[in-house]
C-alpha cells in the first residue's frame, strides 16, 4: 500500500513538472556519466597495462649505456644479489629518424621519419622477458630483411605491414620490409626519448658490421620482489664498475609514465563530475525547499493525521530515488560507448584487456556511489519536515516553527527597509527595482553565481592546463632553459671536438643568439647505503630563466637540486651536499630546486664549465629575428651530423603529445558540459522563480508596468548573477586553480610540484566566459519569452 502510494505521488510530480524535473534529470545523468566514465577509464588502463606488463615482462629496473663496457663486471654484479631473477643485456642500434626512409610499392607513395625528434634504436627480440608484442599480444620473431616498427610510428606516418624501411647505414641503404607493428612495454610513452624497432639477428648483425649507428645498451633485471628496485639501483649506482652513461629506470617509474596520459583524461572526468554533482545536489536543494513551501499546507495534513515524518519524508523522497536511478543507468549506458572513445590510444598501445568482474564492478560502485552521495544528501534536506509545526503548517502555510518566524519578520522587515524607494531620484526605475529585488531575495538568487562559479571552474582549467603544456615556457619545468632550438652530442669518440667546433659555430653565427652550452657529468652523492650515481648538468645557468620552487640558481660552489632529487636526499636551499668524482671529494651548497619531469626527474645543475670528458653536450641557442628556425636546424643538421639538432617547439610537441592530447580531450568535454550546465540551470532556475513570483508581477503589472519591463527586469537579474558567477570562477581558476592543478599533478610523482598557469588569456579570460555568460542568459530569453502570451490576470491570482 505504501509502495503504490510512493509511485503514485512519483510518477504524478514527475509528469506534472516536466520541465524542472528534466533539467535535475539532465544534470544527475552528465554527473554519473562522467563518474562511471572516469572509473571505467582507469580501470580499463589499469587493466590493460596490467595484462601487457604481465605478456611483457619488463625489467623491474634497468640502465640504458653508450660506450664501453665489461660483461664480466655485470656477471659479478647480478652473481651477488641474490635478489636478482633475471637478467640480460640488450644490444641496440641508434639511428636518426632522417636517416630512416619509408615507401609503399602499391602506390608509390613515401618519404621519411624526420619528423619524429626521438632516437630509433634497432634491437632483436629478447628470449628470457622485456619482449616487444605484436598487435595480437604474441611475439613475433622476424625473418631475415623483416622489421617490427613500433604502433605509434604506424598512427604518425600511416605506415602499414608491406611497406619497404631504407635505413641509411655508412655503408649504403638497408632494405627492410614492414611485417607488422610491436608493442613497447619501456617505450610507448612520448615522455619516453626512445623507441625500438625488432628486427632479425642477421640483419641486426648487418647494419652492426655496416656502421653508421651510435650502439647503445641496456642493461635489464628482473627482481624477486619489485619492491626491492630501489635498493637495486642504490646498489647499482654505488658500484663503480658497473655501465652508468645513460638513464635508469625502475618499473615504478614505468608504470606511471605509462598511465599518466589516460590518467588524466579520467580524473579530469572525475573532477567534472563531482562538480556536476555539486550543481546538481545544489538544483535539488533548491527545487526541495520550494517544494516543501508550496505543499507546506499537505504536509501539515499529513502530520495531524498521524503519519510519522519518516513517512512524509519517503513519500517526497521516493521521486528522487527515481531521477536519481534513472540518471545513474542512462548515464552508466553512455559511458560505455564513451569509454571506447576515450580509451583508443590506450588500445593501440596496449591492447585491449579482457573484460572480467571488476570491469563491471568498478564503474558500477561509482554509480552506486553517485546515487547514495545524491540520496543522503537529499534526505537531509526533507529533514527539515521534522520541523514542521502542524498550526503553523494549516494556519499559515509556514514551514517555520515559532522561533523562525520571529526571525523571518526581522529579515523581511530589513528587506522592506532596503527596497524602499525613497532615494528614488527619477534614475531607471526598471533597472532601480530590478537590483532592490535582487539584493532582498539573494539568499534565492545565490544558486546562479554559485553554478556559474562551478562551471566556468570546470570549463578554464583544463584549458588552462592545456595551454601550459602547450606553451613554448614550459620547457623550463623540463628542467632545460627555453629557447628556439637545441643540439644534444651524445657518446662518440670524437665528441669532445665535435662540441667545441659546434660551440665555435653558433657562437660565430650572426643569426643565433644567446647560446648557451651544457655537459652532462656524472657525479656521485652519498644515500643512504652508499656513495649512488647523480647526474649534473654543468654550465652557466646565470641566466637561464628557469623557475626555482626553492632558492635559486648555481653560483661557484652551489649546486641546484631537482625535486625528486632533493626529496630524495631529503635536502633543501641552504643545505649542504657532499659529491665527489674521480676519489675527489667536495661539499658544495644547495641554491635552490627547481621542476624537472624529464629523465625520471632527477637531475641536478652546477655552475662551472666543462669541455671534455663529459658523457654528453647539450646546446641551446635563439634565432635571431627574422630567421627561420627550420632553416637553422636543417642547415647545422647537415654540417654536424653526430649531433641532434632539433626545434624546441616541435621537441616539447612531440615529447608531451601523450598529455597534451589527454587533456585536449577533457577540455572538450568539460567546455561542451559547462556551456549545458549554464543553459540549463539558468532556464531551471528561472522557471521555478517566474513560478514563484507571479503575484508579485501580477501586481506591478496592475500599476502599469508593461511587460517588456517586467522581461527586462527578470534578464536584467539573471545577467548579474551570471557576470557574478562566471566572473568569480574565472579569477578561482586563475589562481586557486593552479594550487588544485599542481596538487593533483604532484600525485603523479613525474617531479611537478608547483605549476604555474601559462594560459591564453584570450580564450580563458574572454572567450570562454564570454560564451558562458551567453549560455546563461540565453536560458534567461528563453523563458522569459513566454511571458509574452501570458495571461496577466491569472498572475494575481498566485
Amino acid at each position: 500500500m505504501r509502495d503504490s502510494i510512493r509511485f503514485r505521488y512519483t510518477y504524478n510530480d514527475l509528469t506534472k513538472n516536466k520541465g524542472v524535473n528534466l533539467a535535475l534529470i539532465v544534470i544527475l545523468v552528465l554527473s554519473a556519466f562522467l563518474m562511471a566514465t572516469g572509473s571505467m577509464v582507469i580501470e580499463r588502463t589499469l587493466s590493460s597495462m596490467g595484462e601487457f606488463f604481465d605478456e611483457a615482462a619488463p625489467p623491474h629496473f634497468l640502465q640504458m649505456h653508450k660506450g664501453e663496457y665489461d660483461p664480466a663486471e655485470l656477471e659479478r654484479f647480478a652473481s651477488e644479489h641474490p635478489e636478482v631473477e633475471e637478467w640480460l643485456i640488450e644490444e641496440m642500434l641508434g639511428y636518426d629518424s632522417a636517416a630512416i626512409a619509408w615507401e609503399r610499392p602499391s602506390t608509390g607513395e613515401g618519404g621519411d621519419l624526420s619528423e619524429s625528434l626521438i632516437d630509433n634504436l634497432f634491437v632483436t627480440q629478447n628470449q628470457d622477458f622485456d619482449f616487444l608484442l605484436d598487435e595480437d599480444g604474441a611475439k613475433p620473431e622476424p625473418g631475415a630483411g623483416e622489421v617490427y616498427p613500433p604502433v605509434a610510428y604506424e598512427h604518425q606516418f600511416g605506415l602499414e605491414s608491406g611497406d619497404l624501411l631504407r635505413v641509411q647505414t655508412a655503408e649504403g641503404l638497408q632494405e627492410l620490409r614492414v611485417a607488422g607493428f610491436v608493442r613497447d612495454s619501456q617505450m610507448a610513452s612520448s615522455l619516453s626519448q626512445s623507441t625500438r624497432f625488432l628486427i632479425s639477428e642477421e640483419d641486426f648483425a648487418a647494419m652492426s658490421a655496416a656502421g653508421g649507428a651510435i650502439p647503445e645498451i641496456i642493461v635489464e633485471y628482473r627482481l624477486t620482489d619489485t619492491s626491492l628496485a630501489q635498493s637495486l639501483q642504490t646498489a647499482y649506482e654505488s658500484d663503480e664498475a658497473m655501465p652508468k652513461n645513460g638513464e635508469s629506470v625502475t618499473y615504478d617509474l614505468l608504470l606511471i609514465i605509462n598511465a599518466i596520459s589516460n590518467g588524466l583524461v579520467a580524473a579530469a572526468l572525475m573532477f567534472a563530475s563531482l562538480l556536476l554533482v555539486a550543481i546538481a545536489l545544489l538544483n535539488a536543494r533548491f527545487v526541495i525547499r520550494g517544494t516543501l513551501e508550496d505543499e507546506v499546507r499537505q504536509i501539515g495534513a499529513m502530520k495531524a493525521i498521524g503519519l510519522p515524518n519518516r513517512a512524509i519524508s519517503g513519500l517526497y523522497l521516493a521521486k528522487y530515488r527515481a531521477m536519481t536511478l534513472i540518471a545513474c543507468v542512462v548515464g552508466g549506458a553512455l559511458s560505455i560507448a564513451a569509454v571506447q572513445v576515450l580509451t583508443r590510444t590506450l588500445q593501440a598501445d596496449y591492447g585491449t584487456a579482457d573484460i572480467d568482474l571488476l570491469t563491471v564492478l568498478v564503474p558500477v560502485a561509482a554509480l552506486v556511489l553517485v546515487y547514495v552521495f545524491v540520496l543522503s544528501i537529499c534526505r537531509r534536506i526533507f529533514g527539515k519536515i521534522r520541523k514542521i509545526e502542524v498550526v503553523n503548517a494549516l494556519v499559515h502555510g509556514s514551514t517555520l516553527d515559532d522561533r523562525q518566524t520571529a526571525r523571518r519578520a526581522k529579515r523581511e522587515a530589513k528587506r522592506v527597509r532596503r527596497t524602499s524607494l525613497a532615494s528614488y531620484r527619477g534614475a531607471n526605475l526598471n533597472r532601480r527595482l530590478a537590483m532592490l529585488d535582487l539584493r532582498a531575495e539573494a539568499r534565492q538568487w545565490v544558486l546562479i553565481p554559485i553554478v556559474m562559479f562551478l562551471a566556468a571552474v570546470l570549463m578554464t582549467l583544463p584549458v588552462n592546463l592545456l595551454s601550459t603544456f602547450s606553451d613554448p615556457a614550459f620547457v623550463t619545468f623540463m628542467g632545460s632553459p627555453e629557447s628556439d632550438l637545441r643540439a644534444d652530442l651524445g657518446f662518440a669518440e670524437d665528441v669532445d671536438a665535435v662540441h667545441a667546433d659546434l660551440l665555435a659555430a653558433m657562437d660565430a653565427d650572426e643569426r643565433l643568439e644567446n647560446v648557451r652550452a651544457y655537459a652532462s657529468v656524472l657525479y656521485e652523492t652519498e644515500g643512504e647505503e652508499g656513495w649512488e650515481v647523480l647526474r649534473v648538468d654543468v654550465g652557466d645557468y646565470s641566466d637561464a630563466g628557469m623557475p626555482y620552487t626553492e632558492g635559486g640558481p648555481p653560483e661557484t660552489g652551489e649546486i641546484a637540486l631537482s625535486v625528486l632529487n632533493a626529496a630524495k636526499y631529503d635536502l633543501a636551499a641552504g643545505d649542504e651536499i657532499r659529491v665527489r668524482q674521480d676519489g675527489e671529494t667536495t661539499n658544495l651548497t644547495v641554491s635552490g630546486v627547481y621542476q624537472d619531469i624529464t629523465g625520471g626527474g632527477l637531475s641536478a645543475k652546477l655552475q662551472g664549465e666543462v669541455d671534455s670528458d663529459a658523457s654528453s653536450y647539450t646546446v641551446f641557442a635563439d634565432a635571431a629575428e627574422g630567421t627561420d628556425t627550420a632553416d637553422l636546424v636543417a642547415e647545422y643538421t647537415e654540417a654536424f651530423p653526430s649531433a641532434k639538432v632539433t626545434p624546441m617547439r616541435e621537441f616539447m610537441e612531440q615529447t608531451l603529445s601523450y598529455l597534451t592530447e589527454a587533456i585536449r580531450s577533457a577540455a572538450a568535454v568539460t567546455f561542451v558540459f559547462g556551456l549545458g550546465v549554464a543553459l540549463v540551470i539558468t532556464s531551471l532556475f528561472l522557471k521555478l522563480r517566474l513560478a514563484r513570483d507571479r503575484q508579485k508581477m501580477g501586481m506591478l503589472s496592475a500599476v502599469g508596468f508593461s511587460t517588456n519591463e517586467l522581461i527586462t527586469q527578470v534578464r536584467g537579474k539573471a545577467l548579474v548573477a551570471v557576470v557574478a558567477g562566471t566572473v568569480l570562477g574565472s579569477v578561482f581558476a586563475a589562481t586557486g586553480g593552479e594550487g588544485l592543478a599542481g596538487s593533483l599533478l604532484s600525485m603523479a610523482g613525474l617531479g611537478l610540484v608547483d605549476l604555474e598557469f601559462l594560459p591564453n588569456p584570450w580564450i580563458s579570460y574572454i572567450a570562454y566566459p564570454a560564451l558562458l555568460i551567453t549560455a546563461g542568459y540565453l536560458g534567461a530569453v528563453f523563458l522569459t519569452a513566454r511571458l509574452r502570451g501570458a495571461d496577466k490576470s491569472s498572475w494575481l491570482r498566485g
